[in-house]
Order: C-alpha cells, then structure tokens, then sequence
C-alpha cells in the first residue's frame, strides 16, 4: 500500500511564518539525485501520515512536477506548542537499496515477568537496516514470550526480518535483557513485619516455658 501526501512547491517569498498562520507546515526535499525542492504541506495531512507511516516507510509525494517517493527524514517542533514547525524529506531512488533505522516493536507479554522472578530492560529500540524501497518494513517485531529465565535475552541476530532486509546493526548486541526482580518497599515492609512477629511468639513461648519452670520449683 502506497501512503500519499500532497504538497506544494513553496513561493520564496512566503515566509515559513505566513505557512504556520494558514494550518501549513515549511518543508524541504532532498536527495542523492534531487535537487533540493522547498515545499510546503498541511499540518493535519501530514501528522496523518506521520502516525501511519512513522520515519520509515516510503511515502509519495503529489502535487510537484513528478511524484517524488521518499522517507521522512527529520521532522522539527516547536516544544512550547507542540506543533511541527519543519519537515525534512529524503528522496529515494526506486530499486535502489537504502540504509536507515527501523523502529522495534515490542510484542507479548514475558513469562519471567509475569512470575515476578525478573525484569526485563529494553536495550534497543530500533536497529540499522538496507533495503530496496519496496521491502522497507515499518517496524520490527520483538516477541517478549520468550523470556521465561532470568537468563533469557533477545540478540539482534535472533530478529525476524522480511526477504531482502538486511540488517546493519551487530547481529550479537542485545535488543532485551533480563535483571532479578528488585525488592519493592511493600515486600520488605511484608517481610519485616513476618520477622517480628515470629520474634514475638519466640519470646511468648520462651515467656511460658520460664513461667512453668518456676511454677515446678514452687512445689
């Protein structure tokens, strides 16, 4: 499925201002073989696509004077608003290879969580890959069920990967990695108070035992 975006070459002597004003994001595009082309798009389309396609799934461009497919290289906000404030675009070429990063998803639920036996710590959360434009994944999955001992971890090497991707990244780092629970407050609250009350009925027991001996000796 192809994501499509309209834009607009941008007028030089609209100011990127003037774009925000009217719901409209400055952009520019930019490649190995493209000139670098000022455009401009609407903030709402493109937060669309954003959401469907991420940073890395090919997206075409309309509305120039030849569609132009590309991925979403950088995208800037203003971090008072929230708002994007500029969009970097990178032209593809079709049939062509590329290297860029490819987002984790983290799938499942682990059973050595579950069980409270460990924690586990997501060391990576994407990894490097080259690809033909068509095979580009949007995400990789990264299935939490199999971590079931403390000893348990996920390899780069141990992704599953489409036909034609290949992965950059050092296929033996570590993707997740398993760590002993840690004690909370709550257990060692729990576990103090089971001491003292085995230390009370300790010294209640000893208490008796003393109270019948002196009552023996009485006699």
């Amino acid at each position: 499925m192809t994501i499509t975006l309209a834009v607009t070459e941008r007028d030089k002597d609209t100011t990127a201002n003037t774009l925000r004003a009217k719901g409209n994001v400055p952009a520019v595009v930019y490649g190995p073989k493209q000139e670098p082309i000022a455009i401009s798009l609407e903030a709402k389309a493109f937060t669309k696509v954003l959401d469907e396609a991420g940073e890395s799934t090919v997206v075409e461009l309309s509305g120039l004077k030849n569609p132009v497919e590309v991925l979403i290289k950088d995208v800037a906000f203003n971090p008072l608003k929230s708002e994007i404030t500029h969009v970097d675009f990178y032209a593809v070429e079709k049939g062509k290879a590329i290297t860029t990063n490819i987002k984790l998803e983290f799938i499942g639920e682990a059973p050595v969580e579950e069980s409270k036996a460990g924690t586990i710590n997501k060391v990576l959360h994407e990894i490097e890959v080259t690809c033909k434009p068509a095979d580009l994944p949007s995400h990789i999955d990264v299935d939490l069920t199999t971590l079931d001992t403390l000893e348990s971890k996920i390899l780069v090497k141990d992704l599953k990967v489409g036909k034609g991707v290949e992965i950059e990244t050092d296929l033996d780092d570590s993707v997740v990695v398993v760590s002993a629970a840690r004690i909370t407050t709550e257990d060692e609250d729990e576990a103090a108070a089971e001491a003292i009350d085995m230390d009370a009925i300790e010294v209640e027991q000893k208490g008796k035992g003393e109270e019948g001996e002196a009552s023996g000796e009485e006699k």
